[in-house]
């Protein structure tokens, strides 16, 4: 055979195996950072998204539901863009909400946060209609059990079994005085220009616009695929 015979079957077979090579996908890649905040997708994205979002706000249901088809299947997945999720906390029931979230382990976290803010206005209802029915009880709580009381009464902790969170899992999370502490914490450290939710830094740089309309083309800008 010849020498350029032997090549041509070489660069076939290599073509071959790179075409079998599975392409990665990013989604199954989650960390939860010191902070308290998930991180969804490659470290070394091109492009780094962070979104200020609160569990209690309705624009935040809506971005998760109109991003998701383009933002997760298509720039989190091809690693060209990494989302990190960081808390604002507007009050005790999104407080309530946000402690779920972080029940979850970090590869659960999109599944549980995205199922959150598809249930919203069934559970953020009934969690209004527990605190105006007990909001003078809620008030002797220590803060832990007054939280828990409220996704009890919401139906969030629901949600989180629903999603593969035990009993005592659950549990653990609303006595867990110092993940609450890095929550809370995550909106004492938001940066200035964030006033609402959602908020979104691309790069480093807050977008103007708080929807997924304003945001992707700062993505595409930046250079997510």
């Amino acid at each position: 055979m010849g020498r350029y015979c032997r090549l041509l079957l070489i660069l076939i077979g290599f073509a071959a195996l790179t075409a079998a090579a599975p392409v990665r996908d990013w989604r199954a890649h989650v960390v939860k950072l010191p902070s308290g905040a998930y991180v969804v997708g490659n470290p070394a994205a091109r492009v780094k998204l962070v979104e200020y979002a609160s569990y209690t706000c309705p624009h935040c249901a809506a971005f998760v539901a109109e991003s998701e088809p383009v933002l997760l299947r298509q720039m989190v997945r091809s690693g060209s863009t990494s989302w990190e999720v960081r808390n604002l906390i507007r009050d005790r029931i999104d407080l309530s909400a946000a402690v779920l979230a972080h029940c979850a382990p970090p590869m659960g976290f999109v599944a549980l946060n995205g199922a959150i803010f598809a249930q919203q206005s069934g559970w953020l209802d009934r969690a209004m209609d527990f605190q105006q029915a007990n909001g003078a009880r809620l008030q002797m709580y220590p803060t832990l059990a007054q939280l828990r009381a409220y996704a009890d009464g919401a139906g969030l902790t629901a949600i989180g079994r629903s999603h593969g969170l035990s009993d005592a899992r659950i549990d653990a999370c609303y006595a867990d005085q110092a993940e609450l502490d890095r929550i809370t914490a995550m909106t004492a450290a938001v940066p200035v220009g964030v006033v609402g939710t959602p908020a979104f830094v691309v790069n480093g740089k807050l977008v103007t616009g708080a929807n997924w309309a304003t945001l992707q083309p700062a993505l595409v800008a930046a250079g997510a695929k």
